[in-house]
């Protein structure tokens, strides 16, 4: 059994929203992303760091959700910024259950365990550069920060691998409240997405504190999951 991470799929499959317009990467993705799966098997976990589908309710969704299905192993999904359809858990739980959708679980205010030691965490998170510092984004990055502490607490004592849409850490900025969570929790690693095409330079890859911080955008990694663990 192996842990991956990708994020953004931006997946369109019940709507009209072609990816190739945003760069040559993106042209015939869906095949790409079939192709990167191949390398799991039924018996992998991989978690998809939000911007899942362009639909804009659940019902919109539910071609790219049986895509997902379809995809092998276990896949563990959280919110970003372009997930209009996102609902309440109860919702999305009874939606996927409706469906026969059996291999998606969601991460919201929640881990998962991994094995023997590890868990995995996460939440969406949030730029102050988003709004430039309104007290509304004050607002949402204290409800981020809520969250992800939550699911790092309901990991216990298990080594904490945590997965996020927006990076903490990227060119010149840091998301001091989400650093603290890390050097408090002592977060072995966090995978992250939402930067693509000319931003994906400002990606950080690598340590900052005792973090390994991996961007898994899918643009940024040829559509093919990445292994963690």
């Amino acid at each position: 059994m192996s842990l991956f991470a990708i994020g953004d799929l931006h997946l369109s499959l019940g709507t009209d929203k072609p990816m190739d317009v945003f760069g040559p990467r993106w042209k015939d993705h869906t095949a790409k992303l079939r192709a990167g799966f191949g390398a799991l098997t039924d018996r992998d976990v991989c978690v998809l760091c939000g911007d899942i589908s362009w639909a804009a309710d659940l019902e919109g969704a539910l071609e790219d959700f049986r895509f997902i299905e379809a995809l092998p192993g276990r896949k563990i999904i959280l919110k970003g910024n372009h997930d209009y359809w996102w609902s309440s858990a109860a919702k999305m739980n009874a939606f996927f259950e409706k469906h026969g959708l059996e291999t998606i679980s969601i991460l919201h205010n929640n881990a998962y365990p991994y094995g023997e030691r590890a868990a995995i965490c996460g939440t969406k998170g949030w730029f102050y550069e988003e709004s430039r510092g309104t007290e509304h984004d004050k607002k949402l990055i204290d409800r981020e920060i809520l969250r992800l502490e939550a699911s790092l607490k309901a990991a216990g004592e298990r080594d904490k691998y945590v997965f996020l849409h927006y990076p903490p850490k990227y060119g010149g900025y840091t998301c001091p409240e989400i650093l603290a969570l890390f050097r408090q929790y002592e977060v072995k690693v966090c995978c992250s997405g939402h930067l693509h095409a000319d931003s994906l330079r400002l990606a950080f890859n690598g340590f900052y504190e005792n973090t390994r911080h991996i961007c898994v955008s899918g643009d940024g990694i040829d559509f093919r999951p990445c292994k963690i663990l």
